[in-house]
């Protein structure tokens, strides 16, 4: 699990939440119209751009993904499919039944490779569901991104829709109090929404479209190159190449 969002999110809410209890009651940042405008009409907006069913399952990619811990590093990937190429070469492809291997992408590679599945086939199955992994996050970024934009917003539409009412009522001074709290408080909520939660999970879902695309490709190009019956030198320097120059020398020397 990926504490850094958790205490990122929990710690900048806290810190407003403290900042309210510190200069007067929290009741007077509580209110349901301005919930109504920012939450609802930001979430109507962005459902006007996507089909619902893609909200639905950018929801639960952007929480995944938030909540993750740290995927595996490529060099990490390159020691451990050279290490499955060394048990190919000397046991065969049903040397890898009982292996354990730590990616999850990777270990159906190699069960793929025990079971005896052609090349060609392996290819395009990996390379597909890569290609799926990677549109779920692209969509998955667009729908946070939308609504990180929508919430701002809203939050506007609803200081507008607060000062209309508070200057159609400047004759009852009981009716400005409110139209003002809505005026103020959707723009408040608007950019907590979208700093606290939309914006920095855009950030993670790029990071983890970056991440998986590379290591996807990499896990692939290893196990076709298992399945080739390389030798583990061969792709060792084939895989090498994914990793930046000082990584490449680092993990050079190791060797």
């Amino acid at each position: 699990m990926d504490l850094a969002t958790l205490v990122g999110i929990i710690g900048a809410f806290g810190i407003v939440v403290t900042a309210i209890f510190l200069g007067g009651s929290f009741g007077q940042f509580v209110d349901v119209p301005s919930m109504l405008i920012v939450i609802g009409g930001g979430l109507l907006a962005t459902l006007i751009r996507f089909q619902l069913s893609d909200i639905g399952s950018a929801f639960g990619t952007g929480i995944k993904v938030a909540l993750a811990g740290k995927s595996a590093s490529p060099r990490d990937l390159i020691s451990e499919i050279t290490n499955l190429g060394e048990i190919v070469r000397k046991s065969g492809p049903l040397g890898l039944e009982n292996v354990d291997v730590s990616d999850p992408v990777l270990a159906k590679g190699v069960q793929y490779i025990a079971d005896g599945y052609e090349l060609e086939f392996i290819k395009e199955s990996m390379e597909r569901e890569r290609d799926l992994q990677l549109t779920r996050l692209s969509e998955g970024k667009r729908v946070f991104k939308a609504l990180g934009d929508s919430a701002p917003a809203f939050g506007m539409i609803g200081t507008l829709v607060g000062l209309v009412q508070m200057l159609a009522n400047m004759d009852d001074p009981a009716a400005i109090g409110p139209s003002m709290a809505v005026a103020l408080l959707t723009t408040l909520y608007g950019a907590l929404i979208s700093n606290i939660i939309c914006l920095p999970l855009v950030e993670k879902l790029d990071a983890k479209f970056d991440v998986d695309e590379v290591n996807q490709t990499l896990i692939i190009d290893g196990v076709l190159q298992i399945r080739e019956s390389k030798s583990p030198a061969l792709i060792k320097e084939m895989l090498i190449a994914y990793l930046p120059d000082k990584a490449r020398a680092e993990m050079a020397d190791a060797a």
